[in-house]
């Protein structure tokens, strides 16, 4: 009987080591399927993140491009400006030291001369 007795601790021990195995088992698996998932979920929170920043960035490029491009033609506007007034300047100035030259030379024309005596003749009165 002793033996028996022996023999159905043994069986004991054994079924409780078997269930304790298994309970460590099924305990290591969902731990490791929670790693599995957060892991899972942390990727997918960063590839999302990367996208918004790349996105971002994309909109921002484009808001510094536009606003460069808006600034590029409001600078050519006012060069334009600023280089036909100075052309208008320069042919005014070179029309009337045409003007000075022709009357110092007396070629003139008369009408000019007449408007030119007349005004030169209300300054001497």
């Amino acid at each position: 009987m002793a033996s028996q007795d022996q023999g159905f601790r043994a069986g004991e021990a054994k079924g409780r080591t078997e269930e304790k195995t298994n309970q460590t088992m099924d305990s290591m698996r969902e731990k490791a399927e929670a790693a599995k998932n957060k892991t899972y979920e942390s990727a997918e929170a960063a590839k999302n993140k990367t996208t918004e920043t790349v996105e971002a960035a994309k909109d921002k490029s484009y808001e510094t491009a536009e606003a460069a491009k808006e600034k590029a033609h409001e600078g050519k506007e006012k060069t334009g400006g600023v280089l036909q007034k100075t052309g208008e300047q320069m042919r005014n100035m070179a029309h009337g030291a045409a003007d000075a030259v022709k009357h110092t030379f007396g070629m003139a024309n008369e009408d000019k001369d007449k408007h030119n005596t007349t005004s030169c003749r209300r300054d001497s009165n």
